[in-house]
């Protein structure tokens, strides 16, 4: 018989966090965030290599930094992280600042309310950058159909409250794997709108560029939209100099194009951004490899 219960590890790991986040949130809203955000800039990620990982991508994609904003980075990076993950774990509190504050902004976003008032699907093309969820957030504090596909987490322990977590902000949400496509496409095909990350790497995506690095890209987004007829564009959740609030940009619709000409598109988009605010794209991710 199948043993799958998390390992020893993993409970540890998992009961660490869940003792931190408890403690997290004895902390009003205001201190809580940027708390979180300290905790990993300065414990976890030392602890996790996270700094090592950070200074090799930008050795990589940005060898024209000084040591100095190389160092500044590796410190803002984890700090926009852990506030992240306290934001998702904030619950409502953190989605009843969102829907008052409604955050929209954008070219892109006359092209949103126009696939809304007709039933077009749209594909939602998000990266790791900001908060990923104050923009699912913003789009059903405004009434709008969106769902994401999401993979679970490697520990199963922490699985168990993550999946919640997210729930809680927006669903519908859509595992990886066989039963959650199935549902994901039923959900678009009746003019639902799909949030899909694009900026990991994918071994088996086509080899395009991001910082005018060879990378790995999924097409899936663009062939979906092409597929479905959705409207693709790019969206994001920029924290504000405050810290705590957003502003959910939504970029230019995609042209109908090739997928790797759409996807090559959105990777420029992305570039742009994280360049006017390097801090707050993942660093961490391998994303050259």
């Amino acid at each position: 018989m199948r043993d799958d219960r998390p390992s020893l590890t993993d409970r540890l790991a998992n009961g660490a966090f869940v003792v931190v986040m408890q403690s997290a949130r004895l902390l009003p809203y205001r201190q809580r965030i940027p708390a979180m955000g300290w905790l990993f800039s300065h414990v976890i990620a030392p602890l996790a290599g996270w700094r090592g990982r950070i200074r090799d991508n930008l050795s990589l994609a940005r060898p024209d930094l000084s040591p100095v904003e190389i160092e500044a980075l590796v410190r803002a990076v984890p700090d926009n992280a852990g506030r992240s993950l306290a934001e998702i774990y904030a619950g409502e509190e953190f989605t009843r600042r969102i829907h008052a504050s409604d955050p929209l902004e954008g070219p892109g976003l006359p092209a949103l309310e126009a696939a809304f008032e007709t039933g077009r699907p749209v594909i939602l093309a998000c990266a790791h950058f900001g908060n990923y969820d104050a923009m699912r957030a913003a789009l059903t504090g405004r009434g709008w159909p969106v769902g994401a596909l999401y993979r679970p987490m490697n520990n199963e322990a922490f699985n168990r409250h993550y999946v919640p977590a997210i729930t809680a902000i927006a669903e519908p949400l859509f595992p990886r794997g066989r039963s959650g496509l199935a549902a994901m496409l039923r959900f678009l095909k009746g003019g639902g709108w799909l949030a899909l990350g694009f900026d990991q790497h994918d071994r088996e995506g086509a080899d395009l560029r991001f910082f005018d690095l060879p990378t790995k890209t999924v097409l899936t987004p663009a062939e979906l939209a092409r597929r479905y007829d959705a409207l693709l564009v790019p969206i994001a959740g920029i924290r504000r100099d405050d810290g705590l609030s957003f502003n959910v940009h939504v970029g230019q619709p995609v042209a109908a194009d090739t997928p790797r000409a759409m996807m090559q598109a959105l990777n420029d988009d992305l570039e742009m951004l994280v360049r006017r605010h390097m801090d707050q794209w993942f660093w961490i991710h391998r994303r050259w490899k």
